[in-house]
């Protein structure tokens, strides 16, 4: 009678929306241990503490352009006069400071971000002046009134003392390292990348570096996976493949499930008699929280936890398996990470052309993102079998088709996932 129950079990599988399997997996993906890096070295990295501007910048009041710093009260007669001639006592490169204040009848030469000199309250431009010598004194002629303040970049025009500058969660990328490295901030607090075990089920795979063989297929999920992990912003270790064998791969999933932070397998969790994963996830040795997703591909998508730890089990098939981390693992690795948009960007398109399958599910289509006119299409991949593995490298998203009876014809407006490392 068991054996009969584990059969219909594992043949009925109630299926779980992506949304609630999204939900369900969302407590197990906590910031973990922070670490300090060298800030040459954080690209990429999430921001672990809030960093608050330790001074106001700019830190002194700065010359917008090259020109000169002058008193503006002292153009309030051009209009009236030609020119009016001021007498020019220093000239300030940038990175120096002048000693001579700016007074009635003075001006000074001053460069682009230099230090403007106390007295002036504003800068004219090179291009509305000139020069002419008087005695020995060089002198500069204005022509046009100046307002006060003009070309000049206040104290604390950016950023005033003490205020947020980047908050946890914060992907550090170029814009992020500039900042940082304006305000002398060399060592930076991030969060730990997350340890990410993988390894892929089944007698049938071979290493990449093995000859083909008859029946064989090369192991191409763990290295692809691999890369996803990375570009999640994990650390990935790679495990040798385990052979269609329960006990083997109950051992291999308990060892890794306490060395790493999450493990993510690849193949057996169908319903067939050599689909060992399904059975593992079934048994006493972890709690499962779900063995079917609603959706294509991948719909045998599964996942269990124990100790606090999460074990992904995803689809063998290529495109199954590449659908299933960025819905499931991707959110996970991010937000370990602090992030606070874990999920694929959400977006709006048309679709470009007629997408003839039927759905009893949602399915992820992969696809190309086009903008033409102001107008964003989604261009469905031709071959978008699960078992296909050649297009996920012309893929930029994912085309959400909702289940249809019949054609979701072009034209038609549908969501689209975009993918890290689209153009958009």
């Amino acid at each position: 009678m068991k054996q009969m129950k584990d059969d219909y079990d594992k043949f009925h599988r109630k299926p779980l929306q992506v949304r609630s399997a999204q939900e369900l997996l969302a407590p197990f993906g906590k910031p973990g241990l922070t670490e300090r890096i060298p800030l040459q070295d954080s690209h990429g990295r999430y921001l672990a503490v809030p960093v608050h501007a330790p001074h106001p910048f700019p830190r002194f009041r700065r010359s917008g352009m090259d020109g000169y710093a002058i008193r503006s009260s002292d153009t309030e007669a051009c209009g009236t006069e030609p020119v009016i001639w001021l007498n020019v006592i220093d000239e300030i490169p940038c990175g120096s400071v002048s000693d001579k204040p700016i007074s009635a009848g003075t001006a000074a030469r001053i460069m682009t971000g230099a230090q403007v000199p106390e007295g002036a309250d504003a800068v004219v431009m090179l291009e509305m002046t000139e020069l002419r010598e008087t005695d020995g004194q060089t002198q500069v002629g204005l022509k046009r009134r100046i307002e006060t303040g003009k070309n000049i970049t206040p104290i604390g025009f950016e950023v005033q003392e003490g205020e947020v500058l980047l908050r946890p969660g914060r992907q550090i990328q170029a814009g992020e390292i500039s900042v940082l490295a304006s305000f002398g901030v060399h060592q930076v607090t991030v969060y730990r990348k997350p340890r990410i075990a993988i390894f892929s089920t089944g007698s049938e795979l071979l290493t990449v570096d093995e000859p083909l063989q008859p029946g064989k297929i090369r192991n191409s999920n763990t290295y692809m996976l691999a890369s996803q992990v990375r570009a999640a912003g994990g650390e990935p270790f790679i495990l040798e493949a385990v052979m269609d064998d329960l006990s083997l791969a109950q051992s291999k999933v308990e060892e890794a499930m306490q060395e790493y932070d999450a493990v993510v397998t690849s193949g057996g969790v169908s319903v067939g008699d050599y689909d060992i994963m399904g059975d593992l996830v079934r048994s006493d040795h972890v709690d499962m929280l779900y063995n079917k997703i609603a959706m294509r591909p991948g719909s045998v998508t599964t996942a269990a936890v124990k100790d606090g730890k999460l074990l992904f089990a995803l689809s063998g098939n290529p495109g199954a398996c590449f659908v299933g981390f960025e819905l499931f693992v991707r959110p996970f690795i991010q937000r370990t990470l602090g992030s606070d948009k874990p999920y694929l960007t959400e977006w709006t398109a048309v679709l470009d052309q007629d997408y003839t399958k039927v759905n009893a599910f949602t399915r992820y289509v992969r696809g190309r993102v086009e903008v033409r006119d102001g107008m964003v299409y989604a261009i469905p991949a031709k071959v978008d079998e699960s078992s296909v593995m050649v297009t996920i490298k012309d893929s930029d998203c994912l085309i959400v088709i909702p289940p249809a009876k019949g054609v979701t014809p072009a034209g038609d407006k549908v969501k689209i996932l975009l993918l890290k490392g689209s153009t958009l």
